[in-house]
């Protein structure tokens, strides 16, 4: 590829810009994208030179091959993985048939859309942009560009309303073809535990979670019977496993409450979940470490990067067990509509692809699960980074007092430093301890997210002290001295120049833009690296090793100097979960002070072999939750290809003479089912059927056709009733013609596949919720799980059909002019009535509002949720209907 640099460097910009069309030609000729990948990446390295002032680098264009061949390329952070991007974009783009570039969050796919959208406006191709603020046309019109940009939300939500929608006018997505993922260990890993979920509200809440707020105060801690130790207490916790159990007094305690004989008779049974989960609220949900109340309403608090995840609620009740203990509105609990995990929405990609600084710890995950490799792609200059050796203090006092000393000192040589912290509660009392000594200080955590762009850019600075919840997924760049394309970017920005709405001018302003923020960061990137580079101090140890090597890569890049050192502490909870009381005995007896730290290869193979626990529980925790959705995935995918047949306008009669064949023969052969035919009860199967249609033949005429009842076969029967059906079919269809008749049964079968397949994912939620029993019986639950289900799955195919010929026979439709979709309108009433059900059948008629639950944009493993109600306006914090109560049980 560096032979070709000179041919293109020669070339004007028109000339590389049709070089693009002579690619695309080459591929329609029978080429492959691997044929022209020298030529493809020679021009894209051209067009990056000349549009961003960036040549990319051999290790770059390496990175851009792995990608392309669908590989994760592992670059060190300041490597440049945005840039390496545009390389394999912009070849498989050529193909027209979409390339979708996953970031962490909005600020960065629009920042990065308009950045390395430049490259690609260069050279002929349209870049695109999905946000969460966009309207189903606006969505549509992006993913109609060469290349779009968005996160893996916005991607997953698309794609599970496309298989929602009642119009082929609705779709926004053309397919799954390419994907390169940004930050994708923590896309694919970290938020793998996390489905996406559309969904709307069932039970109302209920006063239950506030009884048992109570109860949980109530009751003490302690601990069960174990050999010569006495049970004490009321409950015990497990912190490990995050397990409570009750004890007798607890038990007896809550009987006395609520005035019940018995806490586990049956009709008391739901009263332990509640139970359970508001002692679970007391004991595992601290606040301002698990979790945050902002304005009464509690936000999950994300483990692996402090990060506030908006509307993100816990399940099975948990939510409202920490709601009732805050004492805050308790909001509804809601159905699921519909759901997908983000590995297998991203296993739909023909090729995926991914970028990251930390993937070969988890490479045995992303090829066992996503089938892609791990490439290590070599540093562009040598890593000088100094990586110093913990210090360990006996108590977290002693640690953050040290922590402090040693920040002050850097602070007053000017060295910037970055602060990793576990959690929000930790990174404001550092704050605190820092405002005390007079040492001004950024803080970057879930308060403070909507400036976190600007705090990352500026964190390089001369003195410049941030204290970060985690640094994973932050896709901005620390830079020595400050961030020049950030500076440049926000500049053309106040001058209120965008690329897509003023592009000429915008690309004119560029390159002066970017100079003068060069020259502004130059000199102080000189004092910053004299002064020994980035400092990264982290305050505490992850429970995954791959999150702390994130936070050391902050430092050192691009042959900058840097030093990393962490301090912990033997109260740490990654200490105290894994048996630091040895190390605290050991300090002890050798009289050490609490702030004078020990640097000990035992304590380090401790915290090691903690690490390897918890990222082994929590892969095991992913695989479970894929295993089971594996099972959703198959039933999923063959409703979503019949729904798509049916928009696309697919002719359905044979398939509704097919679903009336199937109907009439499950009510004979439950009619037959009786015995001897001289046992059948014909009035009743008329009865039954003539609910199902209109029925044209009576059961004497088949006992006239079979000589004599015990003649009478359930052949005969299937036979006659199937062609008196038809011929009622027939009719129907003459009445309305054929055209109408098409029309009917395409927005039939929508809407019955529509409301059997929520029915039916609600069943599967509530078998999943207690299949983890049937261990106690010796069974696999995962078996059983997969047994049970396609036992749900085949009895809502049934229901399908039978409703569909049911609405069709009973259905009034009526001309309406006003309709978009044929004129025509469908009256469910009727069709309902006959059904013996009060459902209407439109499930569009219904005013639900939506709410969306899913990894947040901030690509961090986290949870965001937002409401969408009928009329299409996004709420971003999730709106509460109405407190409810269920049956009163509690006697009084």
């Amino acid at each position: 590829m560096n032979a070709l640099e000179s041919d293109f460097e020669g070339l004007t910009d028109e000339e590389l810009r049709q070089e693009t069309d002579k690619f695309k030609e080459r591929l329609a000729g029978g080429e492959t994208t691997n044929d022209i990948l020298p030529e493809a990446f020679a021009a894209v390295r051209e067009a990056s030179r000349r549009t961003l002032g960036k040549r990319p680098y051999d290790v770059q264009i390496m990175g851009g091959a792995a990608l392309h061949l669908g590989n994760v390329a592992e670059m060190r952070t300041g490597e440049g993985k945005t840039l390496v991007a545009t390389l394999p974009s912009y070849l498989n783009a050529l193909t027209g048939e979409g390339v979708h570039v996953v970031t962490v969050n909005d600020y960065l796919a629009e920042y990065q859309a308009e950045l390395m959208g430049r490259v690609h406006r260069a050279l002929g191709l349209e870049t695109g942009c999905i946000l969460s603020s966009m309207t189903p046309a606006q969505r549509r019109a992006e993913y109609a560009k060469d290349i779009t940009y968005g996160t893996n939300n916005e991607f997953g939500f698309d794609y599970l309303r496309d298989n929602m929608a009642s119009k082929m006018e609705d779709l926004v997505q053309r397919g799954h073809h390419f994907a390169i993922v940004d930050e994708v260990d923590s896309i694919l890993i970290d938020e793998a535990r996390t489905p996406l979920i559309i969904s709307g509200p069932a039970d109302a809440a209920t006063r239950w979670y506030t009884e048992f707020a109570k109860i949980a105060r109530m009751l003490e801690r302690g601990h069960a019977a174990d050999g010569d130790k006495a049970e004490s207490g009321d409950y015990e916790v497990d912190e490990k496993k995050k397990t409570v159990g009750v004890l007798e007094s607890g038990i007896e305690k809550v009987e006395d409450y609520l005035g019940i004989d018995n806490l586990y008779e049956s009709a008391n049974t739901p009263l332990i979940g509640y139970l359970n989960n508001s002692i679970k609220a007391k004991e595992l949900f601290k606040a301002n470490q698990d979790y945050v109340n902002v304005d009464g309403e509690i936000r999950i608090v994300d483990e692996h990067t402090g990060r506030m995840l908006a509307g993100r609620r816990y399940n099975e009740g948990m939510h409202q067990a920490i709601e009732a203990k805050e004492g805050v509105e308790i909001k509804n609990e809601n159905q699921t509509l519909a759901t997908v995990t983000l590995q297998n929405y991203f296993r739909m990609y023909d090729t995926l692809s991914g970028m990251t600084g930390t993937a070969q710890t988890e490479a045995a995950e992303l090829s066992q699960i996503y089938k892609v490799g791990v490439v290590t792609i070599p540093t562009n200059r040598p890593m000088i980074r100094m990586d110093k050796a913990d210090l360990v203090y006996r108590t977290e006092e002693g640690k953050f007092k040290a922590v402090v000393e040693d920040l002050v000192s850097r602070h007053e040589e000017g060295q910037p430093v970055l602060v990793g912290t576990t959690s929000v509660e930790k990174s404001e009392y550092l704050s605190e301890l820092l405002r005390k000594r007079g040492v001004p200080h950024e803080v970057l955590n879930a308060k403070h997210h909507e400036r976190e762009a600007s705090i990352v850019a500026e964190a390089g600075r001369k003195g410049a002290v941030t204290v970060a919840t985690n640094m994973a997924g932050r896709g901005t760049d620390i830079m020595l001295g400050g961030n020049p394309e950030f500076m440049a970017v926000a500049d053309l920005r106040r001058r209120g120049l965008d690329p897509h709405e003023t592009p000429e001018q915008y690309e004119e302003a560029w390159d002066s833009a970017l100079e003068r923020a060069e020259r502004a960061v130059k000199a102080s990137a000189d004092e910053v690296t004299e002064l020994g580079g980035l400092y990264v101090l982290g305050t505490e140890r992850h429970e995954s090793r791959r999150i702390d090597n994130q936070l050391r890569g902050r430092a050192g890049r691009q042959g900058d100097p840097g030093e990393t050192r962490f301090y912990l502490s033997l109260q740490d909870k990654l200490m105290r979960l894994f048996n630091s009381g040895m190390v605290d005995r050991v300090m002890q007896t050798a009289g050490m002070e609490d702030d004078v730290p020990i640097e000990s290869k035992m304590v380090s193979r401790t915290i090691a072999s903690a690490q390897t626990q918890v990222e082994a529980q929590h892969y095991e925790a992913r695989k479970n939750v894929l295993k089971y959705d594996d099972v959703l995935n198959r039933q999923r995918e063959v409703i979503y290809d019949e729904r798509r047949s049916v928009l696309e306008g697919e002719d359905l009669e044979d398939q509704v003479r097919m679903f009336i064949n199937d109907v009439v023969k499950d009510y004979v052969s439950i009619s037959a089912g009786q015995g001897v035919a001289e046992a059948w009860d014909l009035d009743e199967l008329w009865r039954e059927l003539g609910q199902v249609y209109p029925i044209g033949m009576t059961a004497d005429e088949v006992v006239a056709l079979a000589g004599s009842k015990s003649g009478v076969t359930a052949e005969l029967l299937r036979e006659q009733l199937a062609s008196d059906a038809h011929h009622a079919y027939d009719a129907r269809e003459a009445e309305f013609t054929e055209e109408v008749m098409r029309t009917v049964e395409r927005k039939v079968l929508m809407q019955v596949l529509d409301r059997k397949w929520r029915e039916h994912l609600y069943e599967m939620d509530y078998l999943k919720e207690g299949i983890g029993l049937r261990a106690m019986a010796q069974r696999e639950p995962l078996v059983e799980y997969q047994r049970e289900g396609y036992q749900l799955f085949q009895a809502m195919m049934e229901a399908i059909k039978e409703e569909t010929v049911r609405f069709i026979f009973h259905a009034e439709i009526k001309a309406n002019e006003t309709a978009a979709d044929g004129g025509l309108k469908l009256d469910a009433t009727s069709a309902a009535a006959a059904a013996g059900r009060g459902a209407a059948l439109s499930g569009s008629a219904r005013s639900r509002a939506l709410t969306y639950s899913a990894p947040s944009e901030s690509g961090d493993g986290s949870v965001t949720e937002r409401r969408i109600s009928e009329d299409g306006v996004t709420q971003t914090r999730a709106a509460a209907n109405d407190s409810g109560n269920r049956a009163e049980r509690r006697s009084k």
